[in-house]
């Protein structure tokens, strides 16, 4: 019996997307921030054919240069184009011979209970692969940099194992699409991951372009959610953003929303997806008033706040 015919059909695609995917998924030593002796470690995809990598944000956190293994065992310094914090989102240039580039794929096509497919560098092993499935989207990830408070939108979860060092890897999907850079471990059993869609390729674009992402933020953990049946005539909507957190002293905050606040509409658009809020913190955003619709113990609450500039701890 040969190999192959001894897999499934859940093993051969699992197999299929490592083979496509691993060779092209760096290994990222990145030297440690203030002088310090050692180095970080992290994960990063060849998505160009000229040598640009994806990897996070926190993975190069201050340093701008490192060096790419990859799984055939040749090796490149890579310098740092630009970084983003907002969306943990960062882009390298390596001086060197890489592998063909992985292929994007769209991860608004994602859905609950759909097959993914991790490849990283966990624990400083190099080209581990592990699979499961798209446990949730349009998760929203608190995280800190020094005293300032960072919130990740729009990420999604799965439960394919992710350990230190996965940051900055690929998830695939069953075709070896690449739709959504690993970023954070959430818990037993649960990764999350950036996705890859039209507002990643638009930060993507301008750390190319400009080295740099002027963002503006507001300051809230959100998740999607129902509104409630007796109120959807009403308001005519069927879904928006529950506020899951709100950061202290951050621009939501200052404007009067709340924990429990279901948002149904952001600069008179609806929102129903942490993605629908994201598209509009760029830097047009900044400063400018931003009219916010509520829904608030059953009634319909207005509000107006100031996204203020992302900027560096």
């Amino acid at each position: 019996m040969s190999s192959e015919s001894g897999l499934d059909g859940y093993s051969q695609v699992v197999a299929g997307v490592a083979a496509e995917i691993t060779p092209k998924v760096a290994s990222l030593r990145v030297p440690a921030a203030g002088g310090r002796r050692g180095e970080s470690q992290g994960s990063g995809v060849v998505f160009t054919p000229d040598g640009f990598l994806l990897t996070n944000a926190h993975v190069v956190g201050t340093a701008d240069h490192g060096t790419a293994l990859f799984s055939d065992g040749t090796s490149a310094p890579f310098k740092v184009v630009g970084a983003d914090p907002l969306s943990d989102l960062a882009v390298l240039r390596a001086d060197g011979t890489t592998p063909p580039p992985a292929t994007l794929g769209e991860a608004d096509d994602l859905v609950v209970g759909q097959l993914v497919v991790a490849v990283g560098n966990p624990l400083g092993l190099a080209g581990s692969v592990t699979a499961g499935v798209v446990s949730a989207l349009g998760r929203s990830l608190p995280t800190r940099s020094g005293a300032a408070a960072r919130i990740v939108e729009d990420v999604i979860q799965t439960d394919a194992a992710l350990n230190p060092g996965n940051s900055g890897g690929a998830l695939a999907n069953a075709s070896a699409q690449v739709v959504g850079i690993s970023t954070a471990v959430a818990g037993v059993g649960l990764g999350l991951a950036v996705p890859v869609n039209a507002t990643t390729r638009r930060i993507i674009s301008t750390l190319l372009r400009d080295g740099r992402v002027r963002r503006a933020y507001l300051g809230l953990v959100c998740v999607p959610a129902p509104v409630p049946a007796p109120m959807r005539e009403r308001f005519g909507r069927s879904e928006g953003l529950r506020v899951a957190e709100v950061v202290p002293g951050g621009p939501a905050a200052r404007a009067g929303l709340h924990t429990g606040d279901l948002l149904l509409s952001a600069g008179g658009s609806p929102v129903a997806q942490a993605q629908d809020l994201q598209r509009l913190m760029f830097a047009e955003a900044i400063g400018r008033p931003l009219a916010i619709t509520v829904m608030r113990n059953g009634a319909m609450v207005d509000v107006i706040a100031e996204p203020a500039e992302l900027v560096a701890a």
